[in-house]
């Protein structure tokens, strides 16, 4: 739906106290009777110790104190070393490679030769320096970062178009997102908005949302009551304060706990970049909790949290409401997870100018100009080990022929599950490290998604940029659980959420583009398990019993839809449904994921975040993406930062955030 942003609570397990060398010796005393000693305070009556006793217990308690005291400089001095940035190979961000956006490509040629480059073994480079499986932003973030640095890298994509979730597909004269629906933090200035520049020279130009761009409907359209989001670190929550009055000790409450959430995400990347044994010395030692908000709430869900500051169940209802960005019911997700979420759109949102297809075509180039290339149709088998177990290579279908290329890095944005249970052969899967991580993932939650082409502006239509969030009732946990422990028939009949997006009325482009014509996206959650009997059938030949289950939930999507929108009832000419099978077939997520592995509370502890890096137990090979950090398109690129940063031994963030400060200072003086 929403695509989340970057960038972790503990156990509290006891401090270990690091061993030393001989202990400080003690004079023998003197041979006169020492005095007396007077009894320890709480101590056993009449106790007494010698002078040489206590001088012992006073030198441990030196020792200790000491040791405390040191533990955070050895910390902080371990946490500056890493935050410089420094590495052996050159840095993506040595130089600003913005240059002033193109015209806008719309001839549909010249785009085919970007982002539907089909495989075949002619156009493998040679002298590869890595190989990337999965072409969603994961990895060709991955990727470009590399080409940047000056590495010549592949990347194999098994769909048809490039791209993963950023793709964009027609059908019938019509444009469709497929995950791309809005992103936070993209305001001028901002360093994701540099960062991203950086990744595609500039290129890639956003449009922004209005003002209010989520809407929370609670009930029937019409019927029920609509809530507003506001664009704005303050507005935000005096737009809130305006729809609730008599509330706002508990907005500003909400407010004050998701803005000390916020100011820790930076350990997301941190306990997956810091060295293990740090790492593990931090989470033993029950700091985290203690110092970080972020951690002291990963580990409360959001239902908890929230039922805690009102007790107004529209309230409650319009704090949670965005959950369906990551995925997670509020009682199972966690508040921090949830907060990083509301700080990501506490400025605003923003769309691709052109659609999210730009994504792709802008990226893909910086890749392809070191001497690497994007392919399509090359759907990966297996991931190649050498005798020693490290990984050099892929073995890609071509036909009915494996096509094995040699790189020495691999890098996998196919996702965790993909990656070890399928990729892997079978001795590597058996890894003590590969199974923990393995033993603390859990399927995502699987997606239904309505894509409606119509014939009429947005003016015509009455259509509007702002997404629409609709709920049947205000106890969202509720009506979530219930749904999903229904029978197939019995979902289709009571849907309790829709996403409801408007990807023309979003684009400033789009009029140009596809004059008279809009389109919807409407989006929420299925179980794979109602769709699971056709896995096995080809796509687009499943029979007429899915086809029929399928227009069952697309009715019963429409006629709430209808209510939101009502001058579009007569105007559709294109309607298609895509069900969790659609996803796994078209972005490989094994259970029709929509974002991956499940976002809940255990994935948000600081030992999975740690646990789960880019360095895999299996030397030469990495993880990037979604998988890797978190959800959604901030989030896998995120993820392809920390790959880069581990294969290229380099802090990117300290990079990126340098080279900013470079340029904001040239330009400064040029001004002068």
């Amino acid at each position: 739906m929403s695509q989340c942003s970057v960038p972790t609570p503990s156990a509290r397990c006891p401090l270990p106290v690091a061993g030393t060398g001989p202990q400080p010796s003690v004079s023998p005393p003197s041979p006169a009777p020492p005095p007396p000693v007077p009894p320890v305070p709480g101590g056993r009556s009449g106790g007494r110790r010698s002078a040489p006793a206590v001088g012992m217990v006073a030198m441990w308690l030196y020792g200790l104190i000491f040791l405390l005291l040191l533990l955070p400089v050895l910390l902080l001095l371990l946490l500056l070393r890493q935050l410089r940035g420094a590495g052996g190979d050159p840095s993506p961000f040595a130089t600003d490679t913005r240059r002033p956006p193109a015209p806008l490509v719309t001839d549909k040629a010249a785009r085919r030769t970007v982002v539907k480059t089909v495989f075949s073994a002619d156009k493998v480079p040679l002298g590869l320096d890595a190989i990337v499986v999965g072409s969603g932003i994961g990895g060709l973030g991955a990727a470009a970062l590399l080409a940047k640095a000056g590495k010549r890298v592949l990347v194999l994509e098994q769909h048809g178009k490039l791209g993963g979730c950023c793709h964009t597909f027609t059908e019938k004269g019509f444009e469709f997102d497929t995950g791309i629906h809005y992103v936070g933090q993209m305001q001028e200035g901002s360093v994701t908005r540099f960062m991203v520049d950086q990744l595609t020279e500039g290129q890639l130009e956003w449009a922004r949302l209005p003002a209010v761009f989520d809407a929370v409907v609670l009930g029937e359209p019409g019927s029920g009551r609509t809530y507003r989001l506001y664009s704005g670190k303050e507005e935000y929550f005096r737009g809130l304060k305006e729809q609730f009055p008599g509330e706002e000790a508990a907005i500003d409450e909400f407010k004050r706990l998701v803005k000390s959430v916020g100011r820790g995400t930076l350990l997301v990347g941190l306990l997956k970049m810091l060295p293990r044994a740090l790492v593990a010395l931090l989470c033993r030692s029950g700091l985290l909790p203690r110092l970080s908000p972020f951690c002291r709430l990963a580990s409360r869900s959001l239902k908890e949290v929230v039922e805690g500051l009102t007790a107004n169940p529209e309230l409650q209802a319009v704090l949670s409401y965005i959950f369906p960005t990551y995925g997670v019911v509020p009682s199972k997700a966690s508040f921090s997870m949830h907060s990083i979420l509301v700080n990501h759109f506490l400025c605003g949102a923003w769309y691709p100018k052109g659609g999210a297809g730009e994504i792709a075509f802008h990226t893909i180039p910086v890749i392809r100009k070191t001497g690497g290339n994007v392919l399509g149709k090359a759907p990966v088998q297996r991931i190649l080990l050498d005798s020693q177990g490290k990984a050099c290579g892929v073995s890609v279908k071509k036909g009915q022929d494996l096509v094995n290329i040699f790189a020495p890095i691999i890098i996998s944005d196919a996702g965790i599950f993909n990656t070890y249970e399928r990729l892997l052969p079978v001795e590597a899967r058996a890894l003590p490290e590969i199974q923990s991580q393995l033993g603390m993932a859990t399927h995502g939650e699987g997606g239904f998604t309505v894509f409606v082409g119509l014939n009429g502006s947005r003016e015509e239509l009455g259509l509007e940029p702002t997404n629409y969030f609709m709920y049947t009732g205000t106890d969202l946990d509720e009506i979530m659980n219930r749904y999903l422990a229904s029978s197939r028939e019995e979902a289709a009949k009571n849907i309790p959420l829709l996403f409801v997006t408007c990807p023309s009325a979003k684009d400033p482009t789009w009029e140009t583009r596809h004059p008279g014509k809009s389109t919807l996206a409407i989006v929420t959650f299925a179980k794979y398990e109602w769709f699971e009997e056709w896995k096995d059938k080809q796509v687009n030949k499943r029979g007429d019993d899915y086809e029929e289950l399928k227009k069952t939930f697309v009715d019963a999507i429409m006629q709430t839809v209808f209510k939101l929108y009502p001058r579009i009832e007569d105007r559709i000419e294109y309607i298609s449904g895509g069900t969790p099978l659609t996803n796994q077939h078209y972005i490989a997520s094994p259970k029709g994921e929509i974002y991956g592995i499940d976002h809940n509370i255990t994935r948000m502890k600081a030992e999975t975040i740690a646990t789960v890096r880019a360095q895999t137990a299996v030397p030469n090979l990495y993880l990037t993406g979604q998988d890797l950090c978190l959800g959604g398109f901030m989030g896998a690129l995120q993820g392809a930062l920390i790959c880069a940063s581990a294969i290229l031994k380099r802090n990117l963030y300290v990079d990126v955030v340098q080279l900013k400060k470079r340029t904001e200072a040239a330009n400064s003086k040029k001004g002068d």
